[in-house]
């Protein structure tokens, strides 16, 4: 065995009700009994991961989930289809194999309790906040673990020896400064060849006054920057009468809690004290000596390369006003708010098993808690705890995800691709497995708080990944619903999920349509439009309220159809006034070039699948006219951007940029959707379809998965997540659904 496949082999990803630890060396499989001897480890084997871990990001800055693949392909035999039919056509058959071949190797990834596990990495941002937490709070990560830190991070330096905030990123201050910092945390000497090639990227671009907020703040923490030059997050707001539309409770739940504990890490002050590395650091990555520094005249201070929101002269203003504040603070006032801020950290914790929304506030609310309570207390040690569900292990070394998993929203997706034809049904044990998994993600209990700290009633809703982080949300929902719905139509499954079950998703989705008819994600939209003026990020757009998305709509509005059809009568007249008030929403979304911008993956062609689907499924609830010109407007859009080789390629700069920005090359994932697009319409042009289908198939590797192209998801316009499934689940979904059609045009 090769030194590489025997290091690889070291770490093995362990779950558990959909928890997903990745362990060093385990003796044994209970997650716990892993976490309690995380400290284990030979240094002799640490010797040479980096020699291991060899990646190439200018081949392709996405790892393509080796590790977890080859250990699930191992470990789980290959499920075969159940009587296999067989076609005398030669291209039917090839499509036949292909989409059991696909299904076949993706079951084998599927864990034993149904979900499917994956990469969702990406922001670049993440990791470095986490080992912040870490160092504050003298809290080491075990050596296998920042040793494949250190190995991530450095495979994803830029020759020219910056970072960027995303693994396709260009280099900016945020992205360098961080990573850089980070290593430095990790034990990398600052005379490392790679560290001394991105000091001299910091120093050439401004030094880092110039990182933007989000970094001034972490920053801030370490002791590398001066709480002086962070503008004021006013933490006294959270007190005031909620009624008023830029009370923070009215914020986009991200955005709300993180600078919930933002807030309190700046009321307080958090800073590490000055020591060796420290006062090195300060060195090394700014031009200007440390002492010397104006703090106050840095606030506003962002490197060009970071800017992608341009601070309002509205924001400038208030920040003046919250900075003047801060003179004349009353120390009695700053104490209690401190002290509801820390109810509403713990309160948080308590609501998601100290998982946290994600793994931004994840990190901060770790140094709250050890700010307030300790090192050695229960909270913190829970804290410590759940570090390690949002660690993944790839290729490309250790990263932090974007959430604990994508675990809940993957698995309903696969139930739906694999349920698109019979094909499917050739797989009873995989559907059986995935349809158990939904079941137990469904949240069946509210929350005890939940009214007291502003949450949105959860009762009958799913995730986006489990349920124990209890953050539900609505197009998750709505694909654990259409899921459902699917899997017991077949009716070769006992119905877990009872009737009763299936109307309070139904009545949970009703609740999420905000007043312009679309549906937005976690909560309704709770402020103006205008709130947006504030948003004191630069870095990212439309984060302030919790905005109506067309691919949420989309999702939600096909869960109610899905529903109606087998329950006509439930809520008949609220659920036809919502659904003509989200498919009008999604027809006035539509750009003049036929298409629609999708927030949440890359990105046009997206969102155009999505709305598609919903408005044929829906169009005895639209105007025939008005239909008819939609879809004709989609579907040549989607023509127009078929690229000579018969597939689809956006990159993600369709999402900063927000108009459609062709790849060099196609990818399959943009082609299965496009191609599911044009067949949902009923487009005319066949061989447009054919040519999709035969770039799916000639793209497919003979052990039935897909490799691993340019990275997929997005969020906030300008950051991008990877979904290591979407390459198997969307491929197979747009496969069977061209065989679907040919088998019912046959007939």
């Amino acid at each position: 065995m090769s030194h590489q496949k025997s290091h690889q082999a070291l770490w093995q990803l362990l779950t558990k009700n959909g928890r997903q630890i990745w362990a060093y060396k385990p003796d044994s499989n209970p997650i716990e009994e892993h976490l309690s001897n995380a400290h284990n480890f030979s240094e002799q084997e640490l010797a040479s991961f980096a020699k291991d871990f060899l990646f190439d990001r200018e081949k392709n800055p996405s790892a393509s989930d080796a590790i977890f693949r080859a250990q699930m392909q191992a470990n789980n035999p290959r499920l075969e289809a159940q009587q296999k039919p067989s076609s005398k056509n030669p291209e039917e058959q090839k499509l036949i194999d292909s989409i059991i071949n696909g299904i076949e190797y993706f079951s084998q990834l599927q864990s034993d309790e149904g979900h499917w596990a994956g990469d969702y990495g990406g922001p670049l941002f993440l990791l470095p906040g986490l080992l912040i937490a870490s160092y504050l709070s003298d809290t080491p990560f075990p050596k296998p673990h920042q040793t494949m830190m250190q190995v991530y991070l450095f495979n994803h330096q830029h020759t020219d020896g910056g970072w960027g905030m995303h693994i396709e990123g260009e280099p900016t201050m945020f992205g360098t400064v961080m990573q850089y910092v980070s290593l430095r945390i990790l034990g990398v000497d600052k005379e490392d060849a790679r560290l001394s090639k991105a000091r001299t990227w910091i120093k050439e671009n401004g030094g880092a006054t110039g990182i933007p907020s989000w970094g001034k703040f972490y920053l801030s923490l370490l002791n590398l920057y001066d709480w002086d030059g962070f503008n004021s997050l006013l933490p006294e707001m959270w007190l005031l009468p909620t009624w008023l539309p830029f009370h923070p409770s009215r914020y986009w739940c991200h955005s709300r809690m993180v600078y919930l504990p933002m807030a309190y890490c700046y009321a307080e002050r958090i800073q590490a004290p000055e020591n060796e590395l420290i006062l090195a650091l300060r060195e090394e990555i700014y031009c200007e000596d440390f002492a010397s520094i104006n703090w106050k005249k840095q606030r506003n201070t962002v490197c060009e390369k970071d800017i992608y929101t341009v601070q309002s002269p509205i924001l400038k203003w208030t920040n003046l006003i919250n900075n003047g504040y801060e003179q004349i603070k009353s120390q009695w006032l700053r104490k209690k708010t401190t002290a509801y801020l820390l109810s509403y950290i713990n309160a948080e914790d308590a609501q998601t098993e100290y998982l946290d929304i994600g793994p931004v506030s994840k990190a901060i609310n770790s140094v709250c808690i050890w700010h307030a309570y300790g090192k050695k207390s229960e909270s913190f040690k829970k804290h410590v705890t759940r570090w390690y569900d949002y660690l993944w292990v790839a290729e490309d070394g250790m990263k932090m995800s974007g959430y604990n998993g994508s675990q809940l929203w993957d698995t309903a997706f696969t139930m739906r691709a694999m349920l698109e034809s019979d094909l499917g049904l050739l797989f009873p044990k995989t559907l059986e497995k995935g349809e158990q998994f939904i079941d137990a993600m469904q949240i069946q209990a509210e929350h005890e708080t939940h009214h007291e700290f502003f949450r949105h009633p959860m009762i009958g809703s799913w995730p986006f990944s489990t349920a124990e982080q209890g953050w539900p949300v609505a197009d998750c929902t709505s694909e654990g619903l259409s899921a459902t719905l699917a899997l017991q139509k077949t009716g070769i499954f006992k119905q877990n999920i009872n009737d009763e079950r299936l109307k309070q998703a139904v009545d949970i989705i009703l609740s999420y349509q905000n007043k312009d008819g679309g549906w937005p994600t976690y909560e309704l939209q709770r402020a103006p439009k205008w709130l947006e003026k504030l948003n004191p990020s630069e870095i990212f757009a439309d984060i302030m309220a919790d905005y109506s998305w067309t691919e949420c709509s989309a999702a939600c509005s096909i869960a109610l159809l899905d529903f109606q059809e087998r329950f006509p009568n439930y809520k008949k007249a609220e659920i036809k006034q919502a659904l003509s008030s989200g498919l009008n929403y999604i027809i006035k979304k539509q750009k003049q070039d036929g298409s629609w911008y999708g927030g949440w993956a890359v990105c046009f062609t997206y969102a155009t699948w999505f709305s598609i689907e919903a408005l044929m499924q829906g169009q005895a609830y639209i105007d025939s006219n008005e239909h008819k010109q939609c879809i004709q407007k989609a579907s040549d859009f989607l023509l127009n951007k078929q690229m000579t080789d018969g597939g689809w390629g956006e990159t993600y700069e369709s999402c900063a940029k927000m108009t459609y920005t062709q790849a060099d090359s196609s990818q399959v994932v943009n082609t299965a959707w496009a191609v599911l697009g044009l067949q949902a319409a009923n487009s005319d042009n066949k061989q447009a379809i054919q040519q999709g289908v035969n770039l799916l198939l000639n793209r497919q590797l003979d052990n039935g998965d897909w490799a691993q192209e340019n990275i997929s998801g997005v969020f906030n316009y300008n950051c991008m997540i990877t979904y290591s499934s979407y390459r198997n689940i969307f491929p197979i979904w747009a496969l069977n659904r061209f065989y679907k059609n040919s088998i019912t045009s046959e007939k």
